[in-house]
Formats: structure tokens, sequence, C-alpha cells
């Protein structure tokens, strides 16, 4: 097996909330005990409800926050806050809104050219322009393109400019934070094509964030499911579509639309709201929402357990679906 590009071990983020003089402040307890490989043009997709810590952890791998516990490898190399500034450049961002995540103050060309401008300095103008330019063109946008403003373009174009601006950099690790679900349904499909074909094109390596399983069943290679910080089911997409393990996963796949009419699947109706990740109860967190709970779930966490499919659960899902 080839060395990843990228690998976490026991990844934590806690954040303190409230407290005053005379109170403590509570644990808000994000992201806990996360491990996973991203392997070179392959898609690792992190799947849950909001709220579970997806954006928490892009924030960690993009070494915009420092980990409470727990360490990032890139390239064989543990990465520590003296090499932020070095490294931010192997890994970039695509974020959820391609309206908020531009600056309507310049054009085409300038939003390209900046991250350039920023970590590049050597570089003359002429080949700052050349290189954005060339980007423009792959991600299927015209020449014409690079004098005019965000405001000019629609919500798909956006977002190709804003994974231009992500790619002008050279990464290895690309995140996507939900990259289309802000956009028509039309257009979502013109994205994610683009999205795989500049994968197989530069071998880069994506960690795809998202809650639509629709859309991860067509990007993925492998993914985990989170719930309330925590990974509960992980493993290759194939496999973990085709029979869950764990009940969390199989309510979210049975919420799922399928484009034929003719399958039926039984949905699975969760009761009750997330619990607060600043009051979680002892044992499994999922257990109050599911109907194979029993005592043993409500007093003991379960621990993450498998070989090439792992699940956190006391009474998994059997091959019969039960």
């Amino acid at each position: 097996m080839t060395t990843p590009v990228m690998s976490a071990k026991g990844l934590s983020q806690h954040y303190n909330v409230g407290g005053s003089l005379f109170t403590k402040p509570q644990v808000l307890r994000a992201v806990q005990g996360l491990d996973f490989e991203l392997q070179a043009g392959k898609t690792l997709a992190v799947v849950g409800e909001s709220g579970c810590g997806k954006s928490t952890l892009a924030r960690m791998i993009t070494m915009i926050e420092e980990p409470t516990s727990g360490s990032i490898v890139l390239d064989g190399k543990t990465i520590t806050p003296a090499d932020w500034a070095k490294l931010r450049t192997t890994v970039q961002i695509v974020f959820q809104d391609p309206y908020g995540s531009l600056n309507p103050r310049q054009t085409v060309g300038k939003i390209l050219q900046e991250p350039l401008l920023i970590n590049s300095p050597g570089i003359s103008p002429a080949e700052r322009e050349q290189k954005a330019r060339e980007m423009l063109s792959l991600v299927g946008l015209r020449n014409e393109h690079f004098d005019r403003y965000p405001h000019m373009f629609s919500g798909g174009q956006r977002q190709r400019i804003a994974v231009a601006r992500a790619l002008m950099l050279e990464p290895r690790v690309l995140v996507l934070d939900e990259p289309v679900s802000a956009l028509d349904l039309s257009i979502q499909s013109a994205i994610l094509n683009l999205i795989v074909d500049l994968q197989e094109r530069l071998n880069l390596a994506y960690l795809f964030i998202s809650h639509d399983l629709s859309v991860v069943r067509h990007v993925a290679d492998d993914v985990i499911v989170m719930y309330l910080g925590r990974a509960v089911e992980k493993g290759r997409k194939e496999a973990l579509f085709a029979a869950p393990q764990h009940p969390y996963t199989k309510a979210l796949l049975s919420a799922t639309p399928h484009a034929d009419p003719t399958q039926k699947t039984q949905r699975i109706k969760l009761e009750g709201e997330l619990p607060s990740p600043l009051n979680v109860m002892p044992g499994c967190p999922f257990a109050p929402r599911c109907w194979k709970a029993q005592d043993i779930c409500r007093q003991t966490m379960p621990d993450l357990v498998g070989n090439e499919n792992q699940v956190a659960c006391h009474f998994p899902i059997g091959p019969d679906g039960t």
C-alpha cells in the first residue's frame, strides 16, 4: 500500500465555552479521537448531521486551528505550529458558499493571482497572469472572464473560480467543504464532474465534507460517518453503502432519494433531537435515538472495531439488515 499524503491519529478539538469569575467553563468536544488517511488520487468523504464536527475537522486539516490533541502527518512528517506557514500551501480548501468566498471588489484575475502574490513573491507579474489564465481554462472558464467581477457570474461559475483559486499553489490535499450544497441541482453534477476530472489529472487527495449521501456515492472512495464528534462507522464506500453496520448510517442511507422509482426503501425516522455536545451522556451518544439501544449502550462507549470496515456499536446491524 502506498504511503498516504496525509494521515491523522487521535485528532481531537475541544473548546471552553462560557464560564465567568465564579463558574468554570464547559468543555465542548467538537471532534474526538479521529483517525484517517488521505491517499493521492483518492477521496475520503466525511458525512453526518450539522454539528457533528465536520467543519471543525476541516479547520484543523487546513491548519487554521491547532488540534487540542492528536497528530497530523504530512508526507511522513508530523506537523507542528512552527511548520504551518510553509505547509499551508500544500493543503487548500474550497468553501461551501461561492458567493461569500470571493472578494467582490477584485476581478477574477486578481483573485487567482493573489495566492501567488502572497506565497510566491519571486514570480513575475507576467508569469502570475499566465498561470491564472491557464488555471481559468483548466476549470472550464474562458479567457474573457479574467477581467470580470464575481457578481457577473452564476453560482456554478463562481465555484469554478473558487476551485481554480485553491489550485493556484499546486496543493497536494484539497478540502472540499460542502462544495455543491449551495448550488442548484442542475449545476451540482457539472461541478462534481469537474472535481473528479481535476483529481484524475492532478493526482490530488480529497477530503470531501458533505451531509448528502447521494453526492458522496458519486465521488468518494472511502467514507467516515461522524456523530457528535466521533467516527461511528468508516470503510470502503461500496461496502458501507451496500451493508451499513451502524444504525445511524442505516438511518442516513434510508433518507437518501433514489433515481430508480421502482427501488423501495423503508424510511427510518430518528426520534428526538441531536443531543447537546455540552451535555453528552455516558455510553454511546447515539443511544437516545437508537431503536436497538440496550442498557450497555447507555453505560459504555463502544470502540471502533473491525478490519476493512469498522463500526462503533455494541449491536451492529447484521448482513440480513437487522
